[in-house]
């Protein structure tokens, strides 16, 4: 590896911590703003799979590789949320239940 290969490559990552301390700056500031918890989840969520990607990316180096191994990361997570979503009416009846709002 060239000197200058790794130079840009040690910028490359002190861009991507820089980018990871941004988004941990303003999930601690979403953490103390009077927003509603639904609200809040959603912001977390979407922030950590921001986070989550930037390190498999650059830190773990699956920016470059080959597709099959993008999709074998993507696809469970997919069906993980999908999961998650169809779990959510039983997840509703369940509280309202709880709730004496249910049946």
């Amino acid at each position: 590896m060239t000197e200058m290969t790794h130079k840009s490559s040690k910028k490359i990552y002190w861009r991507v911590w820089f980018q990871l301390l941004a988004i941990t700056i303003v999930e601690i500031i979403v953490a103390f703003l009077p927003i509603s918890h639904s609200l809040m989840a959603l912001l977390f969520t979407i922030m950590a799979l921001m986070k989550a990607s930037l390190i498999a990316g650059y830190f773990m180096h699956l920016k470059f590789e080959q597709l099959g191994l993008v999709y074998s990361i993507v696809l469970p997570l997919i069906l993980i949320v999908a999961l998650a979503a169809a779990l959510i009416p039983d997840g509703s009846v369940a509280l309202l239940m709880r709730l004496g709002l249910g049946y």
